[in-house]
Formats: structure tokens, C-alpha cells, sequence
């Protein structure tokens, strides 16, 4: 009886234990469909927030969806502190430059740059151009809050720390800058083409900074240029953007309009969208040309893009150092290399050929200058550079009559003929 009741005592045990092992699969399960539904839901939600009702939709050849939303429907106005704000249809002053941007223009219609969109179609008057964001977009970001946002960390200092400490942040530059004056603007003409990503979760940019504030947790920033990003806009097409963050990427601002913050006045230029002709090697080279500049009567900073495209403002409540002037202002590429245990990224930066190649060959900027006090574009004195590996992605800089203040950039990123786990990951170019 003894031996009966021990063997029965094992097989309830053994039947507890299933039970519980199974109830508790069972809540797993539910906690786990619990977080998807609520992640569909939030998915959902922050989709409504940011796709506004459209008066007219464009599908663009790359796959793009475009929304013509009314200019007091963009997602700027869901900021709190921008509900009864009056929308500023012009800037109440616009910088001369050294270099005329109409003239170039005129003499080479065939060279100017267009969006893959307008094929298809244009927005009407009192609208913009809204790139359309889709649950895949939002997925594919590490959160429904991350989403549209760099990392933290991610811009150059320049002579202020370790390089190999800061390429271990898994952010790579090369880049002009000037710094020690108050600056109020920035122009170049920026080279475009299309660098080969190697992994999703990277992306290769080229971007002029303007820059406020100490690089610690209150650093202020603008930016704006052209930038190939498959996490963000899953393909690999080269497309325009801006960024602006007032804490260091922490919690403010955001890429394009993705979220409250910039606010669009014209209807021709959407943020985020392909832009083409790209500059091929050895053959035909484009260049877009971008001005971010302060108003310097209702303080907000204002971007165009080209000669006649006046895209609209970031209004200077959302800066603390930047509500005055600039420190600092950075134009270069930017890539991040997601690599492990020291190896190297191959994601190229520019065209992804070093400088030394030259006109054609490899990437450049030209034509930069600076806004000073008087709100006059002038030639930066001073220019720096500044990269952390030239051997994986390098600067040079120049100046001539016709390009002014220049510099070519970029590189190749991992060298693919050196042996895996070789402490040497680019090439022995610059050694």
C-alpha cells in the first residue's frame, strides 16, 4: 500500500507540475499577445498621428506615396506650443551669396536635381508634400518612440576627444568645420550619389550641422542634406532630409516632419522623398545646394533647398543656444558602422572613393559659406577638418575661384580583400 500511495503521490506530482507548467505557457502566451495587440495599437495610433488627411495623393515611381495636405494640417501644429501659431509665408530676410545660384541654374537646366515624385504629379497651392508613413516604416524602428529619431551621440567633436574612443560609438565623420564665432546660417553645394549600405540598420549621409550649446546633454542642432537610410525608409534610395534635436537626440525633435516641430510652406519639395539625377563614377555629377539661415526679425531658422525652393522654418522656441546664434557649423558625411569586436563596417561614405580621386570620382561640397552678424553669406576663415579613421573614410579641402571654399570626402569602409579578424579592417591607403 505504502509503495501504491508513493507511486500515486509521483503522479499527481507530475500532473501539478504539467498543469502548472501549462497555465503557465498559457499566461506567456497571453502576455505575449497582449504586447503585440498593444504594440498594433500603438503602431496604429502614431500612425494616425502623422499621416494627416490628404486633398490629393501621389504615388511616386519608387513606391513612395506622397500626401498633399493643407499647410494647416501638417504635423508641426500637433506641438502645444504651436496651436494658435500664425504660419510666416516668407522669411522676413534672405542672405546674398557670394556664388549665384540662378545663374548656374539657368545655364544648365539639364543638371538641375528633381524629386522621383513629381513624375506623377504635383501638390496644389496651400498644401505640402507629405511622404506617407506605413506600419513597415514604424516596425522597423526599435520602438514606436524611436522612431524618426537618430541615437544619441551621434555628431563630431573635432580635437576634443580620443578618435578611437568616439568611432567606438559606432559613428564615423569626415568633415570641414569652423568654430570661436557666432554664426548665423550655412550654405553648400553638396555632391549626390548613392553609397552602398551594408547592413539595414546603417545608413550613410552627407549634412551640413548647425550647431549651439556644449556636446553634452543640451547640444542643439540643425541639419539637413541627403542621406541613404534602409531602416528609416526601407529601400536604399538616396533621399533629402533634416533633423533638428534641442537635448542631444534625447527626447526632442526628429527626421523630416515625423514629428511636431518644422513647419513646410511649400507645396513643390517633400522631406524625406528620392531625389535624382545621383552622380555616377567617372560620368555626369550632380550637386543639390542647401541654405539654412535665422531670420533675424522673428528669429526662426529658415531652409532652402536649391535657388528657388524656400521650404519653410523651425521656430526659434524650440532651441535654447540656437534661439541666438550657432557655435559651431560642420558639412561632411556621417555613417555608422554596426559592426562587432573591431571589425569594420564596408558601407561607404560619399561616392565611396576617397578624396584623393578627384572631380568625378569622389564625393564633394563646395561653395561653403557662413551667415555672419550682419546676415551677409560670407567664405568661412578658419576651416578644420576632422575624421576618426582616414584610412576608412577621409577629408581634404581646398579653394579655388569657382568653387570657393571645397573639400572632397568620403570612402570605401571596410577593405574586403583583408583577412577576417585582422586588426587592420579599411585600407592601407593613408598608412
Amino acid at each position: 500500500m505504502a509503495a501504491h500511495v508513493s507511486v500515486g503521490h509521483g503522479v499527481f506530482s507530475a500532473m501539478a507540475m504539467l498543469i502548472l507548467l501549462c497555465l503557465s505557457c498559457a499566461s506567456s502566451a497571453e502576455a505575449a499577445a497582449a504586447a503585440t495587440l498593444k504594440q498594433r495599437l500603438d503602431v496604429r495610433s502614431h500612425l494616425r498621428r502623422l499621416n494627416k488627411p490628404a486633398i490629393k495623393t501621389i504615388h511616386s515611381p519608387d513606391g513612395d506615396i506622397i500626401d498633399c495636405v493643407h499647410v494647416s494640417h501638417q504635423p508641426a501644429f500637433d506641438h502645444p506650443f504651436l496651436k494658435n501659431h500664425t504660419v510666416q509665408l516668407r522669411p522676413s530676410f534672405h542672405p546674398e551669396g557670394l556664388y549665384d545660384d540662378n545663374k548656374v541654374a539657368s545655364e544648365s537646366p539639364s543638371k538641375r536635381i528633381s524629386q522621383m515624385w513629381h513624375v506623377n504629379g504635383r501638390c496644389p497651392e496651400d498644401t505640402i508634400p507629405i511622404r506617407r508613413t506605413r506600419k513597415d516604416d514604424v516596425l522597423r524602428a526599435s520602438s514606436v518612440k524611436r522612431f524618426g529619431r537618430k541615437k544619441h551621440r551621434t555628431i563630431p567633436r573635432p580635437q576634443s576627444a580620443d578618435p578611437d574612443l568616439i568611432s567606438q560609438s559606432g559613428h564615423q565623420h569626415a568633415i570641414a568645420y569652423v568654430e570661436g564665432d557666432k554664426y548665423y546660417g550655412a550654405k553648400a553645394k553638396i555632391n549626390v550619389w548613392e553609397p552602398k549600405i551594408q547592413q539595414s540598420n546603417e545608413f550613410s549621409l552627407s549634412q551640413l550641422w548647425i550647431l549651439g550649446g556644449s556636446f553634452g546633454q543640451d547640444l542643439n542642432s540643425i541639419e539637413a542634406g541627403w542621406q541613404v537610410s534602409p531602416d528609416l525608409y526601407g529601400d536604399n534610395n538616396t533621399r533629402l532630409f533634416t533633423y533638428w534635436t534641442s537635448d542631444a537626440y534625447q527626447a526632442t525633435g526628429c527626421y523630416n516632419l515625423l514629428c511636431s516641430g518644422f513647419i513646410q510652406i511649400n507645396s513643390d519639395i517633400a522631406m524625406g522623398a528620392s531625389i535624382y539625377p545621383i552622380s555616377g563614377y567617372g560620368g555626369s555629377q550632380y550637386d543639390i545646394s542647401i541654405l539654412v539661415w535665422k531670420d533675424p526679425k522673428e528669429g526662426n531658422w529658415w531652409m532652402q533647398f536649391g535657388s528657388d525652393y524656400v521650404l519653410g522654418y523651425w521656430p526659434s522656441f524650440l532651441f535654447s543656444y540656437l534661439a541666438d546664434s550657432a557655435s559651431m557649423i560642420e558639412w561632411g558625411g556621417e555613417v555608422v558602422n554596426s559592426e562587432p569586436d573591431g571589425e569594420h563596417t564596408a558601407t561607404q561614405m560619399g561616392s565611396g572613393h576617397f578624396p584623393d580621386e578627384g572631380f568625378g570620382k569622389s564625393s564633394y561640397f563646395r561653395n561653403i559659406q557662413v551667415v555672419d552678424e550682419s546676415n551677409n553669406l560670407r567664405a568661412p576663415k578658419g576651416v578644420g577638418t576632422f575624421t576618426e579613421q582616414s584610412n576608412c573614410y577621409d577629408v581634404q579641402n581646398g579653394n579655388n575661384g569657382d568653387w570657393g571654399t571645397f573639400f572632397y570626402y568620403g570612402g570605401p569602409g571596410k577593405n574586403p580583400q583583408l583577412p577576417v579578424g585582422s586588426k587592420q579592417t579599411c585600407t592601407m591607403h593613408h598608412v
